[in-house]
């Protein structure tokens, strides 16, 4: 049986995947090249959305990632168009979860590497995407399934800087009495 090899591959120009950041104290997302070479064309729907060309911003996001299917950004804007024009959470609900599964895959696929910094430019979509989840699925009654995809995303960077974990306990808290005052000064 041949001996497998220690030493990781480089990751393919072509893939999402995770490397080590220059730091060298985090890791971040590495996005495929036809991401980069998409830049102009985000920026340029970024422009359309913010004049209020929601339509025409879908359709060149939907050209897009028939371009490159693991473009993040083009997911999480798409989501966003879906829950604040169109009032579609289960679309929304649909893009936001591709882009978080796709950086979850990713850093899964490179063993699991921590801490992945949530404002780190290359990791940002990443997380507003898993966020976009998180709310469509708690505003989906299954807040079971939104809790999961925010406490995986304070594990990957667990200084907390989006304000997560006051998310969850947001969540977790929801509706119940957590002390009932008039009971302190009962007999």
């Amino acid at each position: 049986m041949p001996k497998r090899s220690s030493r990781r591959r480089s990751p393919s120009p072509n893939k999402l995947s995770v490397q080590r950041a220059a730091s060298g104290n985090s890791w971040v997302l590495s996005h495929p090249r036809a991401v980069r070479d998409c830049a102009e064309d985000i920026e340029e729907v970024r422009q359309m959305i913010e004049a209020g060309e929601a339509d025409i911003a879908i359709d060149e996001l939907r050209w897009l990632l028939g371009t490159c299917h693991e473009m993040i950004e083009a997911h999480f804007l798409l989501g966003k168009l879906a829950v604040e024009v169109d009032n579609d959470l289960p679309l929304g609900r649909g893009h936001f979860g591709t882009g978080y599964q796709l950086g979850l895959q990713a850093w899964r696929r490179a063993d699991r590497p921590k801490p992945l910094p949530a404002l780190h430019p290359a990791n940002r979509h990443f997380f507003d995407a898993g966020r976009g989840l998180a709310w469509c699925l708690h505003e989906l009654d299954k807040t079971a399934m939104a809790r999961e995809v925010l406490q995986e995303l304070l594990r990957l960077d667990p200084t907390d800087p989006l304000g997560i974990a006051a998310w969850l306990d947001e969540m977790a808290t929801a509706g119940k009495t957590i002390v009932d005052v008039g009971s302190l000064f009962r007999d």
